[in-house]
């Protein structure tokens, strides 16, 4: 198949190699606001460059991903659609929630899948836990950890512009708590505090922040998140039930040192970069939308699920400003 890709930055450069490495694909279509960057794409991937996401569309393409700045996200995704193209777009679906229901209004009705990206969903470890969970084995559950710990903040122009930290960050354990247990959360209590970068605590945001989410059954999830991790990149996970209790990320490499006497565990080389983590997660993830393209598969994470992440983040961010529970149906009204 032949596959468009709308933004080569970071991530997407990443996604271009990652897509030239798969056997689905034939050819690749690169458009870039800068020139160099797409001219690069090219000369690296044998791909072929559009000078517009327009060109692009009428180049043949099977499916889109796009990997642009948010702000870009709403309209190429509509593009796409109405296109009748299926697309992978980077989450978030957009800025605001606002905007984000109203992408969800007008691809709604047509036919064409799309795809977040939630990459969490892909990674071996999360789906094995979610497996548990679903099967029974774990018993009813009472607990569950989520964890991501950044090893670095990301420079100020990105904090500004991010959203916050519940809205950037912990909406990835946000997603994956819904997708592992299979429940809703009704309800938040979130706190944070600033003892690093300045210019987060200008920007009105929280450098290191706790959530105590509950969830529809009653169980109760606790995510923990900081840009200031100097041993590494952490995500991990624990599910805690009756019967018997699981970790996702439990592996030589996580940023942890035991004092423990005669502990050597972990003895890898800590994990110091997102890319690095779930590399496997993002092969599986473009992988899996190969096979949304295929029309062998429906979309393994809709608008409507990063939706829902986004209103779980918005809660979290208002109780983290008022010092207060907030019920997500307060948010969902607003």
């Amino acid at each position: 198949m032949r596959i468009g890709i709308l933004g080569l930055g970071r991530i997407g450069a990443f996604h271009a190699e990652t897509l030239s490495g798969l056997g689905a694909v034939e050819s690749l279509v690169v458009c870039d606001p800068f020139a160099d960057a797409a001219k690069a794409a090219a000369e690296r991937f044998g791909a072929e460059v559009a000078d517009s996401p327009e060109a692009l569309l009428a180049a043949g393409v099977d499916g889109v991903v796009v990997a642009a700045a948010t702000d870009a996200h709403p309209a190429l995704i509509v593009a796409c659609a109405e296109a009748g193209v299926p697309v992978f777009c980077e989450k978030p679906v957009a800025r605001t929630m606002a905007e984000g229901v109203e992408v969800l209004k007008a691809v709604g009705g047509r036919d064409v899948p799309v795809q977040i990206g939630f990459n969490r969903r892909f990674d071996a470890g999360f789906v094995a836990a979610r497996a548990a969970v679903r099967s029974g084995e774990l018993g009813t559950l009472h607990t569950v950890r989520s964890t991501t710990l950044d090893p670095a903040p990301p420079p100020a122009a990105y904090i500004a512009a991010s959203g916050g930290i519940f809205r950037d960050c912990s909406v990835h354990d946000f997603d994956i708590i819904r997708w592992v247990t299979g429940r809703e959360v009704t309800e938040v209590y979130a706190a944070g505090g600033n003892r690093g970068a300045g210019y987060i605590r200008e920007a009105g945001d929280a450098d290191t922040t706790g959530a105590v989410l509950t969830l529809d059954d009653g169980t109760l999830a606790v995510v923990s998140n900081s840009r200031h991790n100097a041993r590494g990149y952490d995500v991990r996970m624990e599910i805690h039930g009756f019967t018997d209790s699981i970790a996702v990320g439990l592996e030589d490499k996580l940023p942890l040192r035991s004092v423990e006497p005669g502990v050597t565990f972990p003895a890898g080389t800590p994990h110091d970069f997102f890319m690095d983590r779930f590399a496997a997660a993002y092969r599986a993830e473009l992988t899996a939308f190969t096979e949304v393209v295929a029309g062998s598969r429906p979309s393994p994470c809709t608008i409507a699920d990063a939706l829902e992440a986004g209103w779980i983040a918005e809660a979290c961010t208002l109780s983290l400003h008022e010092h207060r529970p907030v019920a997500l149906e307060e948010v969902r009204q607003a």
